[in-house]
């Protein structure tokens, strides 16, 4: 499977700010906004990434990111010249995926929980070995804000509606999506939508009618976060703040998890730190790969 970050879009609902610089690199508390969803797929053993960017903004992310060979993965870039919906990432991706199966995730979501990971990996192998798709859910309080799961009496998706008035469940579909290897295809017969995008949910749609569309409830122990407001980027910015004070680690700290991941050895994660100078972030990461070193 390879992963996918869309880090397209204008950013409107964060203007001015957003005028100069892409929301995917505004701070959340101590590091750029992409780096989370980037970790989510890492987390789960993604190493193949492609980061789909406006045509102005793109310079500035290789800058920051660069090939990923410092993480010991892969990035690649690609550009989505317009804000024509997210399911045309899955359009603009077609030569990086070149028939593989896909993991599509938004650049302004968070996601953050005890076995979390493992939990997205085996919805990916799942989804690897038997084809459909995989969509996560989280409850939320106000479902009417999102699109929601409708669910029979089975619990099994049966459909998705778009901020309903009179929503039919508190499920509400986050920003990450595992396809299989048909994603292309089926993304090619969308039409645009009354506000000419190319909908997310119309292809997820397209999987339900099929019956191969998978359900997973994030559950009570984790945490979803879409940081796309001026309030979300705060709350979002608070709430990593206060987990790593409470817990002492560092959320998303990319060198630490491609090290645990066996993506890196420790002796590159601290040449890592090193780089990052006197910042808390390397600070914790010369910290981290000392005590895996101290842990093997």
């Amino acid at each position: 499977m390879r992963g996918i970050v869309l880090a397209g879009g204008t950013g409107t609902r964060l203007h001015p700010v957003t005028r100069v610089v892409s929301k995917q690199l505004l701070p959340v508390y101590d590091k750029p906004m992409i780096y989370y969803p980037i970790s989510a797929l890492m987390l789960a053993g993604l190493r193949d990434l492609l980061i789909i960017t406006t045509p102005h903004d793109q310079e500035q992310f290789i800058r920051l990111l660069g090939d990923g060979s410092q993480w010991g993965i892969s990035l690649t870039y690609a550009v989505q010249p317009s804000p024509d919906g997210l399911a045309q990432a899955v359009l603009i991706a077609e030569r990086h995926l070149a028939g593989a199966p896909a993991a599509l995730v938004l650049g302004d979501n968070i996601f953050f929980g005890q076995g979390l990971p493992e939990r997205i990996a085996g919805a990916a192998a799942a989804v690897g070995a038997s084809g459909g798709c995989a969509l996560f859910a989280y409850r939320v309080s106000e479902p009417e804000r999102y699109g929601v799961a409708e669910l029979d009496r089975d619990g099994r998706l049966v459909g998705i509606e778009e901020k309903p008035a009179k929503p039919k469940s508190r499920l509400a579909i986050t920003g990450l999506y595992l396809y299989d290897e048909h994603a292309v295809e089926y993304a090619r017969t969308l039409r645009p939508s009354d506000r000419g995008e190319l909908e997310i949910t119309d292809l997820n749609r397209i999987y339900i009618e099929q019956g191969t569309a998978r359900l997973i409830d994030l559950g009570r122990g984790a945490a979803w976060l879409d940081a796309g407001t001026q309030d979300a980027l705060m709350e979002a910015s608070e709430f990593v703040q206060v987990l790593q004070h409470r817990q002492g680690g560092t959320i998303a700290c990319l060198e630490e998890i491609a090290m645990r991941q066996g993506f890196i050895t420790a002796d590159e994660a601290l040449e890592a730190a090193t780089g990052l100078g006197n910042s808390a972030y390397g600070a914790y990461l010369r910290q981290a790969a000392l005590d895996f070193v101290d842990e093997a």
